[in-house]
């Protein structure tokens, strides 16, 4: 049930935290079908020099076969070490490149990963039970099982069919030159490797197919997975919205606290309140300390009436200013004609209402 729910495409993170894990997609049978097309081009390119190393090796053994009267230890010793040597020399370029094509093989397809957690030890693997559940109750060991059947069976078959065709021709080979002969064992060895890496090349391709398929079926997520890892990245829902709601009250009371500062409030009549204070020897323009709608506007207008902050009711002007401004920022040069207006009607309330204050004080 847990594997039918998981009906979702892998996200970004569950791929990253697999790849921390070495849980990458690769295929086997690339990398050695890399490795065996890569040997069979080596070799039909040094073909002559492991054939002049083998020639010579040959040379030598029955040199050494024509004038030995007996065979001591010490000439069994360097036999040993002349046949040890030319087979190193004529194979070591090979299995070198080989060696380096197979690490460069399985570096490109992790994108050079390198996952020192594999290297830890784990015990659970360690239990027989689970291992021989792995072995014999798992698909992939049934894909591997069967993967390596048709391996097994398809170089039984070359091998075998190669062999049934040179018993026909070995008598005539012990009547050619040694040139001859082994130019020809070359060339039918060669043939039966290139069919093998053919048919190992259809097997590898299809292999790389059911690999990337069984590797994205396996980091499936189901939804409430998806969910939960977006809880854990972008924080739950819930309560980021509280946080939001929060930092909103925090940012309105800030905003409220604005308002006796300002030298006139704008609204419309009830519906929009823009607060605005100008400073005419620190702002190029008038700064909005507040702005709100409705209930908000309803709240300015009351703190405004509470601090004797001074208000005009023009709607138009009202409704633009509150959708073309920010709190704490100036206000556009579209509006600065009429808000200087309002600044001049401002000037003059404060103007009367000093001479008022003026008069009533005793001479």
């Amino acid at each position: 049930m847990a594997d039918t729910n998981k009906t979702e495409k892998a996200t970004g993170k569950k791929r990253n935290d697999e790849r921390k894990k070495g849980n990458v997609f690769k295929s086997r049978d690339v990398v050695s079908v890399v490795s065996l097309l890569m040997g069979f081009m080596l070799v039909s390119a040094l073909s002559g020099h492991m054939y002049t190393q083998m020639r010579e090796l040959y040379l030598y053994i029955m040199d050494f076969a024509g004038t030995a009267t007996e065979l001591t230890i010490a000439q069994a010793g360097a036999l040993a070490r002349e046949m040890t040597t030319t087979a190193a020399v004529a194979v070591a370029p090979v299995l070198v490149v080989m060696f380096l094509i197979a690490v460069f093989a399985n570096a490109a397809q992790t994108k050079f990963l390198l996952a020192w957690t594999l290297l830890k030890p784990k015990f659970n693997r360690m239990n027989p039970i689970s291992g021989i559940k792995r072995l014999f109750f798992s698909l992939n060991s049934l894909v591997e099982l069967a993967k390596s059947i048709v391996k097994i069976a398809v170089v039984f078959w070359l091998v075998y069919g190669t062999i049934r065709d040179l018993i026909f021709v070995a008598p005539d080979l012990l009547n050619t030159q040694l040139d001859e002969g082994l130019h020809f064992m070359r060339d039918e060895i060669m043939g039966m490797v290139f069919i093998v890496c053919l048919i190992f090349t259809v097997v590898a391709v299809l292999d790389f197919f059911y690999q990337r398929y069984d590797y994205e079926k396996k980091l499936r997520m189901s939804k409430q997975e998806v969910k939960d890892e977006y809880k854990q990245t972008e924080g739950d829902p819930m309560i980021k919205g509280k946080r939001r709601e929060k930092q909103r009250e925090i940012s309105m009371s800030r905003m409220m606290q604005q308002i006796p500062q300002a030298d006139v409030v704008v609204r419309n009549p009830t519906h929009f309140a823009v607060a605005l204070k100008y400073d005419i020897d620190k702002d190029p323009a008038p700064v909005v300390l507040a702005k709100g709608q409705d209930y908000v506007a309803l709240r300015m207008i009351s703190i405004a009436e509470q601090h004797k902050v001074l208000m005009t009711e023009n709607p138009s002007l009202a409704r633009s200013l509150y959708g073309a401004t920010e709190v704490g920022g100036y206000i556009p040069a579209a509006f600065f004609h009429a808000v200087a207006e309002v600044m001049a009607w401002v000037y003059e309330q404060q103007k009367r209402d000093i001479r008022a204050e003026e008069r009533r004080q005793p001479n």
